[in-house]
């Protein structure tokens, strides 16, 4: 069952606004038919404390993740993710998160992976819920299970691995989306959010950098179609060439990848999830330090 879609005049100029939902919307249709509500957070500690009534939680590193061969859980283990949380293959999927959402893009972006047809982001994810100081519960809801057929994952359209990536450098679009000391090199941290040891610092060869930070006002909330085009038209990115979004895990990127997929409608967009994690970490993959994108491998100081 479809929900209709939130018509607020602040996502009109989206190219699909209806991958958008504000606080005012779901508060008015929470605990309607058809509609779940699903919170996914850097801080795992942040449900427990309160959520959105009604909202189950999904934890990435927990529920997406399988921890041997490091890549996501299969089609028989996400469907019974689903059956697990009460979520019905036609259910309406709102999907919030702290930091922005984050982690609730990258949730979103698995969704989407595993072919759920109707998954909305809250625009402002948890903080905007906060902010308006709407209601919380500390009730974790047991939903009936819902038979979730098991689903096919695609990777092949919004996801892409380092092989190809390092095989496709100088063909389109790379844009590194962490902060701009990461990009240079001059800062590598090996805490920051969440973020694994790496070897080096610096960027992938041609990448331009796009703070993910400069998508979003300070109250986490999406800026403008028309600041977000600017914005990439500054930076150099080409919106009809294959596009590559990257940060240090994947869950930044996965932000901008809903920016650019669903706000300006960018029609190739993969996210590499293996992101700085990896390509820092491995032998003789090409880097370039400093604030020039670089050229091909071979001309990049490593």
């Amino acid at each position: 069952m479809t929900v209709p879609f939130d018509p607020h005049p602040a996502f009109a100029d989206y190219a699909h606004p209806d991958r958008l939902v504000s606080a005012s919307w779901l508060s008015a249709r929470l605990g309607i038919d058809g509609l779940k509500v699903v919170e996914s957070d850097a801080d795992a500690l942040l449900y427990d404390i309160g959520h959105i009534p009604g909202a189950v939680r999904i934890d990435w590193r927990r529920d997406l993740n399988d921890p041997v061969t490091r890549d996501f859980i299969d089609g028989e283990q996400f469907a019974a993710l689903m059956n697990d949380k009460g979520i019905a293959k036609d259910d309406t999927v709102v999907i919030y998160g702290d930091q922005s959402n984050w982690w609730a893009a990258f949730t979103f972006w698995v969704f989407t992976m595993f072919g759920h047809e109707d998954v909305r982001l809250l625009n402002g994810g948890r903080d905007a819920w906060m902010a308006e100081e709407r209601d919380t519960s500390f009730v974790v809801p047991d939903y009936p299970p819902t038979n979730y057929p098991v689903p096919v994952r695609d990777d092949s359209t919004h996801r892409i691995f380092c092989t190809d990536l390092l095989d496709n450098i100088g063909r389109g679009t790379i844009v590194d989306v962490r902060l701009p000391e990461e990009y240079t090199g001059e800062s590598n941290p090996d805490d920051s959010y969440g973020a694994v040891a790496t070897m080096r610092g610096g960027h992938i060869p041609t990448a331009v950098s796009v703070p993910w930070r400069r998508t979003v006002h300070p109250n986490g909330r999406f800026k403008s179609r028309e600041d977000l085009d600017k914005l990439y038209a500054q930076a150099g990115a080409d919106p009809t060439k294959p596009t590559v979004v990257y940060c240090r895990l994947g869950e930044r990127s996965a932000l901008t990848w809903f920016v650019l997929t669903y706000l300006l409608g960018w029609p190739a967009v993969r996210n590499y999830d293996g992101s700085w994690a990896e390509w820092g970490n491995m032998v003789r993959m090409p880097v370039t330090r400093g604030s020039e994108p670089g050229d091909m491998p071979g001309s990049a100081a490593t």
